[in-house]
């Protein structure tokens, strides 16, 4: 995933990469938003949608119980970026296309993690 000398097992993981390269779109996406929703729409979907990879690789390393744990954050932030997601449809920010997109994204992402979540011995 990344040109480096170093390799975390996090990293293998599809949803790990699949819910960072959403952070990093939404990220972008946001940008094109208006100022005034800086403080606002914009950091609460970005917050949200980097917090999804940040929670699976912090929960990795720990025990199935506790990754778990850590994985139910990850699909609560997946789940918020919806309503982030619809606000900036319903604001005019972002197209249909881009609002379908973000959602059919998101509804893989959450499959992918409750999926991961029923793999754990717990």
């Amino acid at each position: 995933m990344f040109d480096s000398q170093f390799h975390f097992k996090f990293e293998d993981l599809k949803v790990y990469q699949r819910a960072f390269h959403f952070g990093e779109h939404v990220n972008l996406l946001s940008q094109k938003f208006p100022n005034h929703e800086m403080y606002k729409l914009s950091s609460q979907y970005c917050r949200a949608a980097d917090s999804m990879s940040a929670n699976i690789s912090e929960g990795y390393s720990i025990t199935d119980a506790n990754f778990n744990r850590y994985l139910k954050l990850a699909f609560d932030s997946s789940q918020e970026c919806v309503t982030w997601n619809s606000k900036a449809y319903f604001r005019k920010y972002i197209s249909k296309e881009v609002f379908e997109e973000n959602r059919k994204e998101l509804s893989e992402i959450g499959r992918m993690i409750s999926g991961l979540r029923k793999s754990l011995k717990l």
